[in-house]
């Protein structure tokens, strides 16, 4: 029986870490935890905000996907996309889903990234 999702495994390019650590810590407010040493070696970094935790994981042959993404909810999503915006994030509002507000951003490797709070 499945009772929550651990994690989400986002990929980069070699030699990204410097700007996914600033970005999700500084960008996101996240905090970066260390790996397990087996897995450090192979790069990337993993970050958490409460239950939230995105592991970045590093791939030789790197493409961003376009459509595939994590939903993360939030609070105060306004000031949340401010925060984005102050820091040149994009952010592209859709209204498509019915009871919820929600945008959408890329982070620095152009991984998709959907942010949303029920009305």
């Amino acid at each position: 029986m499945l009772v929550a999702v651990d994690h989400v495994q986002l990929a980069a390019p070699p030699g990204s870490e410097p700007e996914m650590r600033s970005y999700y810590t500084g960008v996101l407010g996240m905090t970066e935890i260390p790996k397990p040493p087996a897995l450090a070696a192979r790069g990337g970094c993993w970050f958490e905000a409460g239950f939230v935790r995105i592991h970045v994981g590093i791939e030789t042959d790197f493409r961003p996907v376009k459509k595939a993404h994590p939903g993360l909810r939030v609070t105060g999503i306004e000031t949340y996309a401010a925060r984005l915006t102050a820091h040149g994030a994009p952010v592209t509002w859709d209204d498509r889903l019915p009871g919820h507000r929600r945008f959408h951003t890329e982070d620095p490797v152009g991984n998709r990234l959907e942010f949303l709070q029920s009305r």
